[in-house]
């Protein structure tokens, strides 16, 4: 069919077959992998590239790995040079600069060839969390203040060479890792993946012909180009700024500015995180390609959030940050905790919702989760297992936010089921349930946060993973802020402490209480239907206090209710 007159199917067709590629790619990952935190929790992203290094199809992962593979595949490319790579090769790269992420992110990608074109045809792209690679602590590294704490560095490294493998690079992380099974069975679940995708390829390219797919695939990027460029210019042109608040970065407790200026202008959308903190000593500093795609990210949901994505929804779309900055770290700076993407990813949308009616009010404002390692003394091993917490959602216009939900930034991804927790480190959990009144109140309520307790049957340490506890989610005209998230180590003893992003050595029988953040409200709450309220009541999500106290609805013991005195006037 090579050189065929091209249609609409034809086109359609092929796009969804890079799609089913990406997709079988990422099954082939999950089967195959040997960590909870990949099959599990989904802690990766799988990416398609033509040979001129544009994004034609992935697969769902942490939406953020994805678009930084953007960024990474041009670095890397040119690190190696195109003109080195041979068939079957795979490439390593951990980087952070070059990267996207952290030290621990595994990005992973071999060229595809076919026979009469020169060079690589195309490049399939796998980015996946490896538990250990050496950094100066087990599970994360929360105060690190150089790249060199932080694990081995692999800056684009042939780790696969015409289909076999430098046994001596492996022997090398290997030897580098406190959990070495893992890592190299990641790394042999990532490599099938790579496999996989190139046979898909090869199988597309024999059945349409390699000219027909390359005019398929400049079609799809041209298509996806001129829906961008109209969806932007039906938005309002202007300028808008917002600010929101880091914890800190691991080492001093200054809470750390972060700033953004979205610009519409015609076509085309500018986002510019001028304003920001400076660098910072700690690990929470951002590569830039993190950066880009944490506005490619929201760019694509503002624009074109119904269409698989390709380089042509992001061309309308200009990314800023100065070297040397907390959204653009440059060598040597710690760049560990990469919370700051999950904080900061919201901040476009706080910009822009004074224009954008539609926007919902702020979700938890962050990915509250956990860690802990060990040694389990059933297996004499080492452990380290990690967890993601569900949060609120924000209301919106429409309706309540969603509850106990993953946070915006990562939101295909899922917690890690009780029964791995428990049977991969000493956990024994006591509760998970939701917690009343955590959803911002509103016209619209937000979504609940969940509250977890559990207790420790060895000794062990525990991280606690979050970097908005000191100040609030925001909300939206006239809605209420949720209490922020938390941490409690100890509670109901003489020792209870209430932590941030922090580590922390437990003893076998203490317990900790981890509690998420719910979503924020949208419009006055005592505009909030009677119903709606009675409803919440009766399922736990509002108390009566609060239904009194804020929403004006007082519940007698029968169940009859009234309006109090302030929803009256309001209703006046």
């Amino acid at each position: 069919m090579s050189g065929q007159t091209l249609d609409g199917r034809t086109v359609s067709v092929v796009r969804s077959y890079l799609t089913s590629a990406a997709e079988q790619m990422r099954r082939t990952l999950v089967r195959a992998a040997f960590n909870p935190v990949i099959y599990e929790v989904l802690d990766f992203g799988i990416s398609v590239y033509d040979r001129h290094l544009q994004l034609i199809a992935e697969a769902p992962g942490i939406t953020s790995f994805i678009g930084a593979n953007d960024d990474a595949i041009v670095r890397a490319t040119a690190h190696v040079g195109i003109e080195r790579l041979e068939p079957d090769d795979v490439v390593l790269l951990n980087y952070p600069y070059w990267s996207g992420a952290h030290a621990y992110d595994a990005m992973m990608f071999s060229p595809v060839f076919r026979a009469g074109i020169e060079g690589p045809a195309a490049y399939v792209t796998v980015r996946a969390h490896w538990m250990d690679l050496g950094a100066k602590d087990p599970a994360y590294v929360l105060d690190s203040t150089s790249i060199h704490q932080e694990g081995l560095i692999l800056p684009g490294v042939r780790i696969v060479r015409g289909g076999s493998v430098d046994r001596d690079l492996l022997d090398l992380i290997r030897f580098n890792s406190r959990l070495p099974d893992l890592v190299v069975g990641d790394f042999h679940a990532q490599w099938a993946a790579l496999r996989t995708g190139a046979r898909r390829l090869t199988e597309l390219w024999d059945k349409f012909g390699f000219d027909t797919t390359e005019s398929c695939v400049a079609t799809m990027i041209d298509h996806g180009e001129r829906a961008a460029r109209r969806a932007v210019a039906a938005l309002p042109d202007g300028s808008w700024s917002a600010v929101d608040w880091l914890d800190d970065d691991g080492i001093s407790d200054d809470l750390l500015r972060m700033q953004v200026r979205v610009t519409i202008d015609g076509e085309t959308m500018e986002v510019d995180y001028a304003g920001s903190s400076p660098a910072v000593p700690g690990p929470v500093n951002l590569p830039f390609g993190a950066t880009v795609s944490m506005g490619k990210t929201v760019f694509k949901s503002l624009t074109t959030p119904g269409e698989a994505a390709n380089a042509g929804h992001y061309r309308p779309l200009t990314v800023k940050a100065e070297p040397g900055t907390l959204f653009h770290a440059e060598y040597p700076a710690a760049t560990f905790t990469t919370w700051t993407h999950i904080v900061a990813f919201e901040l476009l949308f706080k910009a822009l919702a004074p224009v954008l009616p539609q926007l919902a009010a702020s979700s938890g404002g962050d990915e509250p989760g956990f860690m802990t390692t060990g040694v389990d003394p059933r297996t004499e091993r080492v452990f380290v297992i990690s967890n993601n917490e569900g949060i609120g959602w924000g209301a919106t216009p429409d309706h309540d936010g969603a509850t106990a939900r993953q946070h915006l930034s990562s939101n295909v991804v899922r917690n890690t089921p009780i029964e791995v927790l428990e049977q991969r480190s000493t956990l024994l959990h006591e509760r998970m349930e939701l917690i009343t009144d955590s959803g911002g109140a509103g016209r619209h309520r937000g979504g609940l946060g969940i509250v977890r307790q559990a207790t420790f049957t060895a000794d062990a340490e525990l991280l606690s993973m979050k970097k908005k506890t000191k100040t609030r989610p925001w909300a939206l005209h006239g809605g209420h802020e949720p209490e922020p998230n938390s941490m409690t180590v100890w509670p109901g003893t003489d020792r209870e402490r209430t932590l941030g992003m922090q580590r922390v050595a437990m003893a076998a029988g203490e317990r900790f209480r981890n509690a998420s953040a719910g979503g924020g409200g949208w419009g006055n709450p005592l505009d909030r239907h009677p119903e709606a309220v009675l409803a919440d009541v009766a399922d736990g999500y509002v108390s009566r206090t609060a239904a009194a106290a804020i929403y004006g609805i007082d519940i007698a013991d029968d169940g009859r209710w009234t309006v109090t005195p302030a929803r009256a006037e309001r209703a006046a």
